[in-house]
């Protein structure tokens, strides 16, 4: 039974196990969706899903399966006839007992206008006037299966038109960051804030209850390291060229970072395609506004974190070639793979994000120095997996 969503789910990336399909099909069995679409998009996803991150390839899945699906004609006869008899009198107005499903603009405009011209107050509840709740088939909030909403919000949604609103596609993991995402990306950096020496002085009340609790309640006081604000970031990214698609994307790390206090400093530098002698201090790459390369080593120690954000992608001849920079002025007599790789070699924590996605790294034009640079720097997706992975390096030195 919808072995497609099964197998529309897997396809999709969501790793449902069997027995949480078969704990799904336990469910449908006890009649726990009653026999209704929409309780069993939620009942599905209750029971396959682990993470809100997975919840736009649920409904993705979901749409694909259930997609054009109607109720039978048949099926609504009977439910319009089956309400004729269930709903209450006082619900139920006798003029509107067969409801029209066919209604035309011209005959639309006339009830319109002739409830209009009788109805003197507000009205809420009933069968017949304007209003809010009931079964009349003007107003919003209730339900007539020939009702035309006037005003307010739809509340009887159908399953395939929720998942396709796709409402959780910002809490993917997989996707490249957007603003909103780079606020909890940053908020999860925090992380590196929390000390790994010194003496455990702070008690850490969540782990003490847990552990407690695992005690059956004789208390133990668990100790932890207190937090300090002692974490320094470089950021160093790389402007122009084949990074012009991302200059928004780097637009938006840029003014997020710059809103956080959670780090003790934070540097922003730029590049263009490979570090060469000068590093620059804004996006434009101008020689007179830059640093050298050797001074930018000896001001910040090897202490700081250092991020690489760029796509790696640039000729072979500016990454291995003396004099290979593409710039005019520039005197690169040591090829771009050395500088790299004293940057890397100075740092001991660094990582390099790249804001192409993984599965492209090895069909791009740049997929030779991609793979080059990521024998330098440990290389990870720009998405918040990538970041996730890339925050757990950075917390060990190389």
């Amino acid at each position: 039974m919808f072995t497609s969503l099964f197998y529309g789910l897997r396809r999709e990336g969501v790793n449902v196990a069997l027995t949480e399909w078969l704990t799904l099909m336990e469910a449908l069995q006890r009649g726990l969706a009653n026999s209704s679409l929409i309780n069993f998009y939620y009942l599905a996803r209750s029971v396959l899903i682990k993470s809100e991150t997975q919840y736009d390839a649920f409904d993705r899945a979901f749409l694909q399966c259930f997609e054009g699906i109607e109720t039978p004609p048949e099926i609504t006869a009977e439910v319009l006839k089956w309400l004729e008899n269930a709903l209450p009198p006082r619900l139920v107005d006798q003029a509107d007992k067969k409801p029209n499903l066919d209604w035309s603009l011209e005959e639309l405009k006339r009830k319109l206008a002739e409830r209009l011209k009788e109805q003197t107050e507000q009205h809420h509840g009933g069968g017949k006037w304007i209003g809010t709740g009931g079964t009349s088939p003007f107003g919003h909030s209730g339900y007539n299966p020939a009702g035309v909403r006037i005003g307010g919000q739809s509340v009887n949604r159908s399953a395939v038109k929720v998942a396709a609103e796709r409402a959780y596609r910002d809490f993917r993991s997989d996707e490249t960051l957007t603003t909103r995402q780079f606020e909890l990306a940053l908020r999860k950096l925090r992380l590196l804030s929390t000390a790994v020496e010194g003496e455990r002085n702070v008690l850490d009340l969540d782990a003490t209850v847990d552990a407690t609790g695992r005690k059956a309640g004789m208390l133990e006081l668990v100790w932890a390291r207190e937090r300090k604000n002692r974490i320094k970031l470089l950021i160093l990214m790389d402007s122009g060229g084949s990074m012009n698609p991302y200059q928004r994307l780097c637009s938006q790390l840029f003014n997020a970072a710059n809103k956080s206090t959670h780090f003790r400093d934070l540097q922003f530098y730029y590049y263009h395609n490979c570090i060469y002698e000068v590093i620059f201090n804004d996006p434009f790459c101008m020689k007179r506004n830059s640093v050298s390369t050797y001074d930018f080593l000896r001001q910040y120690d090897s202490d700081y974190r250092l991020i690489m954000v760029g796509d790696a992608s640039m000729g072979a001849g500016e990454l291995l070639m003396p004099y290979g920079a593409l710039d005019w002025w520039a005197e690169n007599e040591e090829p771009g793979q050395v500088w790299m790789q004293r940057l890397a070699s100075h740092f001991e924590h660094c990582v390099w994000l790249n804001p192409i996605p993984k599965q492209y790294w090895g069909r791009v034009e740049g997929r030779y120095t991609i793979g080059l640079v990521s024998e330098i720097f440990p290389m990870f997706e720009l998405t918040l997996d990538g970041l996730n992975a890339a925050i757990k390096k950075l917390r060990v030195k190389r």
